[in-house]
Order: structure tokens, then C-alpha cells, then sequence
């Protein structure tokens, strides 16, 4: 089993941002109760065995904006649930993570991190509403080896309307100078989301497959694999784990406001409402997915990641025009499975197979 807490505070909101994200206005307490209360349940709704967590995500939101003291109380509930070498990442950003929050989660258990750079360009940092300096990105990652943290990842957004071959050298010049720093690699193409800042605006996107095949191509210059469409790591070693259950189908408990679950054919949605989840924190919308809907996620998670899609779980039809593909080159057949060779064209193969 797999488990995602979501930690919805930040200090401000990032312009591209679509996830749930509220000013603090010292809702802490309140908020880490409830979220107990969700955790508890919900480790006994799942029948979760001892020693059986094989991965733990907190997201934002910011976590690192919460003082390490509340997580503390929630390790000590996961902790015989943990698997032994579980995997347990925070996201945090630079700008509010200190070298003694980070002492005080690694202490706790945490053993993976996961810092929002996006950028170390102060403009483009600026156009995406950031509110840290390169500055800080160095000072962070400097304090995580420090703290003694083997995995760490940084997150990069590329693909805006800022984005040239000159401003890709610029984000990979300084990913070189801290690529001894990290293990992995995040680098996400911009996506314009509904209920966002930059909603509707479509030009703030560049949607330039050349300058995405020119990023990617680098980053795997630097000694970074790609494994997924928007992940790399520096060997197989540092493969987020979490990700990988996520695209493997794996079942996970969501816990949290606007938090998502998932086992076998269901997907279990928390309540959205901040005040509203702090009083009925077990509460889940239930949505039951058909075998079509869970064929095709299957298909779009398999194509842009390192699973593939086994030949088993394909009918006759879709594994005709995989083999078709892989003559033309956009797939590879090995050992029973079909495996994408460009992660850029994952959603077009995904619907030509559908």
C-alpha cells in the first residue's frame, strides 16, 4: 500500500498552480486533528497490515511552511505501518525550509525530499510567481546534504512563453553546478489549468516540441535517464517509488483536504472545503470506474512512463496496432511488454491504441 498526505497551506499562490492551496490564518491545530482522525480511519478502512506502507508522500501545497513539530504526531501513527526501507519525501520550497526543519523531519523518518525550484532564472521565476531566489535554491539543497539526505529532487518548469534555447542553456548551465547535490530530476512542461492565474491565458505556454525535445535531451547529457515524461533520476536507485505505484496502478490511500484514493476499480475523493473537512475529516466521494475508464488510464500511464503496457492486459485489437507501432518505430516489444520510445508523443499513441 501507498499513502498521499495533503498539506494545503502556502504562503502565496503560484500563478500556474491547480492544486489545493489556502493561506495558513492559524488553522495548524485544527487541521493536523482532523487529519489524524482522517489517518486513523482510514489505515482501518484500508485493513492496513503492520509494516505493509511501502510509501509515504506529503504534497501541497507547502509543507515546509508548517513548523516539523506537527508531523511528528504523524509519523508516530504511521510508524508501524511503515515497511522497512519504506520510502517517505516531503515537498518543501526554498524559501521557508530551514536546516533545522529538515534535521527535525529526517529525524522523524523522512528520508526523501522534494524542493519546488521551478527556475533559477529571476524573471521567469517571477512570471510564475515565485517567491524564492536562485540564491535560495542553492542555500536549501546546500542545507538537505547537511541534514543528511541521500534523495533529494528538484522541480523545474519549462515550456512558458519565457522559455528559448537561451533561457534552457541558462536552467541547465546551474543544473549542472548542483547536480552533485541531488539524486533526481522533476522537469514538468507548463500546463494552463482551469481556476488558476493564468487560466485562459494560452499564449503564457509555448508549446514548442523543439525546446522540449532540446531540454530533455540535455537533462540526459547532465547523467539523468528518463524514466517518465517528466521524471529523471541519476540511476534506477532513486526512481521515486511513489510516482511509480501511482503508474503502475497500485492501490494508495489519499488523506487530507482535496486528497484522492484508489483501490481496484474505485477512487475515494476527500471534502474540498477547508472548514468542512476539518469537521467530517473520514468523509469520501466515491466514484466507481468502468472497465473502458481503467483500460485507458492504463494505457496513457504505461505509454509515458517505464511500465509499458504487458501484451496480457491488451485485446486483440489494441495489440494488433501496438505490434503495427512497433514497426514504425514508436514502440518496443520486449519480453511481452510494449515500451514507448519518445514519452513526448504518450498521449497521441495512448488515443491511437484506444
Amino acid at each position: 500500500m501507498h499513502l498521499y498526505i495533503h498539506i494545503p497551506f502556502c504562503e502565496s499562490k503560484c500563478y500556474y498552480c491547480s492544486f489545493t492551496s489556502l493561506k495558513k490564518k492559524n488553522y495548524e491545530d485544527s487541521y493536523f486533528n482532523a487529519l489524524k482522525k482522517d489517518l486513523d480511519f482510514q489505515l482501518n478502512f484500508f485493513n492496513i497490515k503492520k509494516k505493509s506502507i511501502k510509501t509515504v508522500f506529503i504534497g501541497g501545497g507547502t509543507p515546509s511552511i508548517i513548523q516539523a513539530k506537527y508531523y511528528e504526531e504523524i509519523f508516530k501513527i504511521l510508524e508501524p505501518f511503515l515497511a522497512k526501507n519504506s520510502e517517505n519525501t516531503c515537498e518543501a520550497n526554498p524559501n521557508s525550509t530551514s536546516l533545522e526543519w529538515l534535521k527535525e523531519m529526517k529525524n522523524f523518518g523522512l528520508n526523501r525530499i522534494s524542493f519546488g525550484a521551478q527556475s533559477f532564472h529571476p524573471e521567469k521565476l517571477k512570471f510564475l510567481g515565485r517567491i524564492h531566489s536562485q540564491d535560495m535554491i542553492f542555500k536549501v539543497l546546500e542545507n538537505a546534504n547537511k541534514a543528511n539526505f541521500k534523495n533529494i529532487n528538484l522541480d523545474l518548469i519549462y515550456d512558458t512563453k519565457m522559455d528559448n534555447k537561451k533561457m534552457l542553456e541558462f536552467e541547465l548551465f546551474n543544473l549542472k553546478k548542483i547536480k552533485p547535490l541531488i539524486t533526481h530530476l522533476s522537469a514538468y512542461n507548463l500546463s494552463i489549468e482551469p481556476k488558476t492565474i493564468f487560466a485562459k491565458k494560452e499564449s503564457f505556454k509555448k508549446n514548442a516540441p523543439y525546446l522540449m525535445n532540446f531540454f530533455i535531451k540535455n537533462i540526459k547529457k547532465l547523467g539523468f535517464f528518463q524514466y517518465e515524461i517528466s521524471n529523471f533520476a541519476k540511476n534506477k536507485t532513486y526512481i521515486c517509488k511513489h510516482n511509480l505505484a501511482y503508474w503502475q496502478g497500485k492501490a494508495y490511500i489519499g488523506c487530507g483536504l482535496s486528497a484522492i484514493g484508489f483501490l481496484k476499480n474505485q477512487r475515494f475523493y476527500t471534502i474540498k472545503n477547508l472548514k468542512d473537512y476539518i469537521a467530517n475529516p473520514t468523509f469520501r466521494d466515491i466514484e466507481k470506474l468502468n472497465p473502458q475508464d481503467l483500460n485507458l488510464e492504463y494505457l496513457f500511464l504505461g505509454l509515458r512512463s517505464c511500465v509499458g503496457l504487458n501484451e496480457k492486459k491488451l485485446d486483440n485489437t489494441t495489440k494488433e496496432k501496438a505490434f503495427f507501432l512497433t514497426k514504425k518505430r514508436k514502440l518496443i516489444y520486449k519480453n511481452g511488454i510494449f515500451y514507448n520510445t519518445n514519452y513526448l508523443l504518450s498521449d497521441e499513441i495512448a488515443l491511437y491504441l484506444s
